[in-house]
Parts: C-alpha cells; structure tokens; sequence
C-alpha cells in the first residue's frame, strides 16, 4: 500500500511519512468531530472541577454538555476580569484552572482597544505545536518541492512584562518562539527558514529585521516562500528595503555587518553567515534604485511560490498592494487562531483569499456557537441565548464564536463573527467576517469594519483610471463639527505622479463611500441632517507606517500589529492630521429611500 493511501481521496497524497501521519490526524479529528468534542469537555471539566470558578455554578463534578450548557453562563472578558486580575496579582490558587497559570498572553491591543490578559498553562503549548505540526504536511498536497528551499518569514518578539504577581505577560507569538517548541525545533527540510533565531528573538525590531531581511537577500535563490503574521507586516519588510537597501547591499558587498546590530548574540551568528558577495551587493542596488518597485518579490526571489501571510478581515484590504509588489502571487491563509485560543486551518491554502475557509480543529477546545444575526445588534446576557455545537452548525449561516479552554476560559465570547461555508467530514469550515464591534457611530448609525472596507473598496474604483490604490486606511468620527461627519484617512499608492487624482475624482470617492454605508447611516445624511458630509484626507506616503512604529512605542506587539481601522486617541489622530496632503469631501447627498430600511 502507497504511503497514506488510506486518505488519498479525500486530502489528497501525502509528502512523506511524517506527513502522511499528520493528514490522518486531521482526517480522524474531523470524522469524529463530536465524539472529540465530547471527550474535550470531560477532560477540561474533570481536569478543572475543583477550581473555585467551576465549583461558583455548582457544577459538582458532573462533566455532561447537558449540566454544563445549563449551570454555567456565557461570558465576555469583562465578566472574567475580577479573577484574571486576582490571578495577576499574585493569587496561585486554583481559581480558573487546576494546572498553574504559567502566563498571561495579551491581545494584540488594537483589535478592540485595550490589552486582555488571556490566562494559559503551559500543555497549552503542546496544542498549539499540533496545530503548527499540521500546516506543511496540507501545503505540500498543494505545493510540491518546499523540501527544495527555505521560507523567507519575518518574524519578531515583544520584550514581555511582568504582572503585579510576577507571571510574564506577552502576546502569544512571543510566547511560542521563546519557547523550547520553538526554539529547539528539529530541523525539517520542509520548514526551513533563512532567518536564524538569534535574528528572530531579537528583542530591538530594528535588528531583527535588518538581519532577517539580510539573511534573505543572502539566500535568495534558495527562498520558495516569503511571509508573515499579516499582510501588513509583509509589507512593513518591503518598506523596511526601501529605506535600508543601500546600507544592507554594503553589508553583502564586504561581508561587514552595520554597526548597528549591537545584539552580541545576534552580531556572532551573522558573523558566520555573512560573506562578501560583490555580485548579489550590485544586484541588490541595481533592483532596488528602480523607481519601479512593482513585482519586486519575484524581481529579488524569483523562485517563490506563494506569500504566507493572513489577508482575511480587516487584512484583505492590503491585497492590491501585496499583488503590485509580489506580480500576484498565490496568497497562502493557512491557520485560523487568537490569543484565547488556537483553533483550526485552511485545508485549501492556495484558494483565493475571497474564498478562504477555516476547518475547526474539534481537538482544540470545546467550541459553541451562537446564532448571530447580520443586521441585529447581538443579545444581552439575560436573554439566556441557545448555543449551537459544533457539528450542528448549519451552512450559510453566521455565528459568534464561544469557547471553552483547558486553560480556564468556559463559555467565553471571542468577539469573531463567522459564516459557515460547508464541511469537511462532520468538522464545520468558516470564513472569517469580522470582530463584532462596531467602528463610527455619529448618531443612531452604527458602522462596522467590514461595511467600512467595503465602502473604501467600492470608493477606490475611482481610482483606477488614475493607476493609483488605496496601501492604507483608518477612520475617525469628527464629532467637533456640527453635525458630526466621518473622516476617512487615506495613504495612496501613485505609480504616475504625472496622473495624480484630481479633488473631482476624489470628491467621488466621499460620495461613493456614502452610498455604500447603510440605510441608517444615509438616512441621518438626507432625511435627519444628523450627519455631515464624509470626508477624505490623503496623508503623506510612510504616513502608517509612524502610525505602527508609535503604537510599538507604547507597548503594541510587531507580530499582532494591525492598523486600527478607527481612531479615536487625540496623539494618534493629531499624527494623522500633522502628515495631511488634501481634504475632499462628498460634493452631495447618497440616496435613501424612507421606503426600504434595510
């Protein structure tokens, strides 16, 4: 018998042996979907039955779906903060969980505005080295010959702080690549990357990435995949090259490293890596000093196969910009996971992004979902919602998303609102829509971030005849004004400065973004003057990328950085406005029909 040809038909034939193993896993997890389900939360109720939050609802041992669906309630982070706080400050006993608190991993803090402190045990870490154990062998069914090469992923740390208590509290990337998981990883052709760990734990961004991106430049023949967390982060290393190319093509040309890697760890292991390499140096210079940048992913590596990197939610709108800079390469989506929890992957990596579908790994946790109704606003607590389990999802419908951890989150509301796309075996695939909170709001109309990146999308059709793109944006609800309007902030990528936009063609874009706002929203502009014309700013190029580094500053991670698609914080927003270029607003009123409130 061929190796793994027992699920052949179904995911396709394996790699090799090693993969063959993982593809069964995946294959008997999804067959088995409730029955895992199941033996999940006995296991996390058991394990926790003696913890003070389990014993507060009187469950009393018992670990049925049945008691635990009726005794304990759904929860959002702000219920739990009393005894995450306790934990924080130094309370070692079994409150959460059973198993020690090992740390604490924060939320990227621009998703919902503030820092949560996620509590994890330290077996958490073997699900998580699961799930990344699971990625290659479901790339390579789709990818031959990555064994072939190395990836080229820029990937960065967070220097951890301490609670009052003294757990370490850190965002979860930091947490795995500082760990033995990670960093005594056996080598494996198929996950080789170019960058050494001394680069990668590098605590000073700077270095990091100046020696990631010098590694890779270094082995440019040999990268198959370039990547990373998300597609701005990609695009942040293609900045960094233009700011930093001629310097880096020194340090290729004599083989010296830039005194400003001062990382002594790191300057020793570039030491063994850097030769001098007068041919790549000129290279280097000759690619880089082009005006031109387009295409210039397969220009430096022109051997890569596809960008790894998260282009879903609030990340699709960096699309254009990744496909000007790679010449439309395959965008690979290949996991689905928070800071709460890790929770599946995309068994069709190389779809298109629009297409994109998370298989929920039943392994994982203990997973509910809630009924979430696209126009409603959501449910108090008090309406003691009906959850749905995980095989009795239904297709084409959206739900919140609830989960019960081994760690000591029960009934927790991540906030993630998905739609059910179909199944593999009895496992439930998603597509991620968004996170459930709402972005501006001047009056009675509430708009969220997937109405607004569509919005931006729809406007920025003006734009094409002009050869220009929208690389960034974010938004603001100006309520100084009488009545309050909404500022929508916008970088542009111009490839012909000779055929900038004109005021008139941007006034359009004001104009086309209202319209695709919702009935609410132009109801308040035509028929309530509650709410004045929108208003577009182009800020100067690099503007966002200031944006990041002060919201790395103030204690944001590089690896969960994503540009916050509302800003409401005065020094942020006074940035914004200090790098303004132009101000057009929308020239008339959006239709509505008193009619149809949709």
């Amino acid at each position: 018998m061929a190796v793994g040809s027992a699920i052949s038909s179904l995911l396709g034939p394996p790699a090799c042996e090693k993969d063959a193993k993982a593809l069964r896993l995946i294959e008997e997890m999804t067959r088995n979907a409730d029955a895992v389900q199941e033996r999940v939360l006995t296991d996390i109720l058991t394990q926790n039955s003696r913890t003070e939050y389990l014993s507060r609802f009187k469950l009393d041992g018992a670990t049925d779906r049945e008691s635990f669906e009726s005794k304990l309630p759904v929860i959002t982070y702000e219920d739990l903060q009393p005894e995450i706080q306790r934990i924080a400050n130094g309370d070692r006993s079994a409150i959460l969980s059973a198993h020690p608190i090992s740390e604490f991993l924060t939320s990227s803090g621009t998703s919902a505005g503030e820092r949560k402190l996620m509590p994890t045990i330290k077996e958490e870490l073997d699900r998580r080295q699961l799930l990344y154990s699971l990625l290659m062998p479901v790339m390579n069914l789709y990818v031959p010959g990555l064994d072939k090469g190395k990836g080229l992923y820029f990937l960065f740390i967070k220097s951890e702080t301490r609670t009052p208590g003294g757990l370490l509290a850190r965002p979860v990337l930091t947490s795995y690549y500082k760990s033995e998981h990670f960093k005594t990883r056996p080598y494996d052709h198929y996950n080789a990357y170019t960058s050494p760990n001394e680069a990668i734990l590098c605590p000073d961004s700077f270095q990091s990435m100046y020696t990631q991106m010098l590694c890779g430049l270094q082995d440019r023949h040999q990268v198959l995949r370039v990547g990373a967390v998300f597609a701005s982060g990609l695009l942040r290393a293609i900045r960094f090259l233009q700011l930093n190319w001629e310097q880096l093509s020194v340090d290729i040309e004599t083989g010296d490293l830039n005194r400003k890697i001062t990382d002594s760890s790191l300057r020793e292991c570039m030491t063994k890596i850097l030769k001098p390499n007068p041919e790549l140096a000129l290279f280097v210079r000759q690619e880089c000093s082009k005006e031109n940048w387009e295409g210039i992913i397969t220009r430096i590596w022109p051997n890569t196969k596809y960008l790894d990197v998260i282009v879903t939610g609030a990340m699709a709108q960096y699309i254009p910009t990744l496909d000007y800079y790679s010449g439309g390469l395959p965008k690979a989506c290949t996991m689905y996971a928070s800071s709460e929890c890790y929770f599946g992957l995309n068994l069709n990596p190389m779809c298109k992004p629009s297409e994109v579908s998370y298989t929920i790994m039943p392994n994982m946790a203990y997973f509910e979902f809630l009924p979430h109704e696209p126009n409603s606003s959501g449910f108090t607590l008090d309406s003691s919602p009906k959850l749905v389990d995980l095989v009795d999802v239904e297709v084409g419908k959206e739900y919140e998303l609830v989960i019960t951890t081994y760690a000591g989150l029960y009934r927790y509301r991540v906030g993630d609102i998905l739609r059910v796309t179909g199944f593999h075996n009895s496992a439930p695939q998603f597509h991620f829509v968004r996170r459930k909170n709402v972005l501006l709001s001047i009056d009675s109309d509430k708009t969220d971030e997937a109405e607004l990146q569509k919005a931006v999308e729809n406007a920025s059709r003006h734009l094409r005849e002009f050869n220009t793109s929208v690389v960034e944006y974010t938004s603001y609800a100006d309520t100084k004004t009488i009545p309050g309007h909404y500022v929508i902030y916008w970088e542009l990528l111009v490839k012909d400065a000779a055929n900038s936009p004109t005021d008139d063609a941007l006034k359009k874009c004001c104009l086309a973004m209202e319209e695709s706002l919702n009935s609410v929203y132009r109801q308040g502009r035509v028929a309530d003057n509650s709410i004045g014309p929108l208003e577009i700013r182009v800020v100067k190029n690099g503007t966002f990328e200031e944006l990041m580094d002060y919201a790395i500053s103030r204690g944001a991670s590089i690896n969960q950085y994503k540009v916050p698609r509302c800003v409401n914080f005065t020094p942020i927003v006074e940035l914004l406005d200090s790098r303004l270029v132009s101000a057009h607003f929308s020239p008339g009123l959006p239709h509505w029909n008193p009619e149809r409130r949709r």
